[in-house]
C-alpha cells in the first residue's frame, strides 16, 4: 500500500449520496485502501442512487437508507466519523425550476442542518462538499476561474451556491474544516443514464447503446469533462491537504470540446450510432449557460491533474453499460 493508501487505513468515512454515481466510486476507492465507510442515501428514484453501484463492495460498507433532510438521524450518523464527503444533492436544473422548494430543502436547508450537526456533535470532522460550476451562470470570460462573478441562471445554482458558502462559513467561523469543489460535467460508470436529470451525456449513452438516435441541442457550446476517477482523486486530495481548508476550487480539464464534437467522439467510441442536431427547447434555453470550461490551476497547484482522456473515458463507460445496461436503463 502506498503512502496515500496508508493515510486512509482504518479511517472512518461518511459519504452522503453514497449509493449514487460519484459516491459509490469514491467508496470503492476508500474500501480498497482500508477505510471504514458508511454510505447514506435516500434512494429516491428521481435521484442517482442505484444499489447496482455498490454490488461489488456491499459486504464491506455500512449502508444507511435515510434522507439528509432528517436532521435528528444525521446527528447520530456523524458521531465518531473522521471524514464527511457531502455529495447528496438534487442535480436536475429543470427539476429545480419546476419544484424549487424541494431543491431548496435538499441543496440548501439540509446542508445547513448537516453543518450544524457537525458543529454540535463532531467539530473535528473534515468535510469535502460537492459543489457545481452552475453557480457561475453564463461566463463573462473563458476559462472561468474562481474569481468569476457568481450569477446562477436557475434555482439549483442559487441553492448550491448557498450550500457551498455555508460550508465555507462554518469552516472560517466555527473551525468545521471544509473544502468545496466546483464540479464540471462528471461522467463514468455508475452515472444516471435513464434520463438527463444528472447529465445530458447519460441519456446519450443509453440511446447510443440501444441503437437509437440521440438529440444534441445546439451543438456549438463548449464544455469540459472529468472522468469520475479523476474526481475521486480530487476529493481524496481535498480531504487530506490542509491547504484546502476553507477554500473553493474549480475542477475541469484542458480538453475542451463542442457538444457536436462530443457526440462524434461518443459515436466513434461506440462503434456506430446516430444523433440529430436540434434547436434548444425554449424552457431549457432560458437557463442554459452557453460555453463553459474551467481554469482549474488553483487546485492543480495542490498536485491534482486529470488523467483520463475523454475518448478513453467514453470507451470504458460504454463498455461498463454494455454489460449492465438493464440495471440502469
Amino acid at each position: 500500500m502506498n503512502a496515500a493508501g496508508r493515510q486512509w487505513k482504518d479511517a472512518r468515512v461518511l459519504i452522503t449520496g453514497g449509493i449514487g454515481f460519484i459516491g459509490s466510486n469514491l467508496a470503492r476507492r476508500l474500501v480498497a485502501q482500508g477505510a471504514h465507510v458508511t454510505l447514506v442515501d435516500s434512494l429516491i428514484p428521481q435521484y442517482g442512487g442505484n444499489l447496482r453501484n455498490i454490488e461489488d463492495i456491499r459486504d464491506r460498507v455500512t449502508v444507511n437508507i435515510s434522507d439528509v433532510r432528517d436532521q435528528h438521524g444525521f446527528r447520530a450518523l456523524v458521531r465518531g466519523q473522521d471524514y464527511l464527503f457531502n455529495l447528496a444533492g438534487q442535480t436536475s436544473h429543470q427539476d429545480s425550476m419546476s419544484d424549487p422548494f424541494t431543491d431548496l430543502e435538499i441543496n440548501c436547508t439540509a446542508q445547513l442542518a448537516i453543518l450544524e450537526a457537525c458543529r454540535a456533535i463532531n467539530p473535528a470532522i473534515r468535510i469535502v462538499f460537492a459543489s457545481t460550476r452552475q453557480m457561475y451562470g453564463r461566463p463573462d470570460y473563458l476559462p472561468v476561474d474562481e474569481a468569476h462573478l457568481l450569477r446562477p441562471t436557475d434555482v439549483n445554482g442559487i441553492n448550491k451556491m448557498a450550500g457551498e458558502w455555508y460550508h465555507i462559513l462554518y469552516s472560517n467561523v466555527y473551525g468545521v474544516r471544509s473544502t468545496a469543489l466546483r464540479l464540471t460535467n462528471t461522467y463514468g460508470p455508475g452515472m444516471r443514464i435513464r434520463d438527463a436529470r444528472q447529465t445530458f451525456l447519460g441519456i446519450w449513452i443509453k440511446l447510443a447503446l440501444e441503437g437509437a438516435p440521440f438529440s444534441v441541442w445546439g451543438g456549438e457550446q463548449l464544455r469540459d469533462f472529468n472522468h469520475v476517477d479523476d474526481v475521486v482523486d480530487a476529493m481524496l486530495l481535498a480531504a487530506t491537504d490542509d491547504r484546502a481548508i476553507g477554500q473553493v476550487y474549480n475542477l475541469g480539464d484542458s480538453e475542451v470540446v463542442s457538444l457536436k464534437a462530443l457526440a462524434d467522439l461518443l459515436v466513434d467510441a461506440n462503434g456506430g450510432g446516430d444523433y440529430q442536431l436540434q434547436a434548444f427547447p425554449e424552457e431549457r434555453k432560458r437557463i442554459d449557460i452557453g460555453d463553459y470550461y474551467a481554469d482549474f490551476s488553483r487546485f492543480a497547484a495542490l498536485g491534482w491533474t486529470p488523467r483520463v482522456r475523454l475518448a478513453e473515458g467514453l470507451r470504458s463507460t460504454l463498455a461498463y453499460y454494455r454489460t449492465h445496461l438493464s440495471d440502469y436503463a
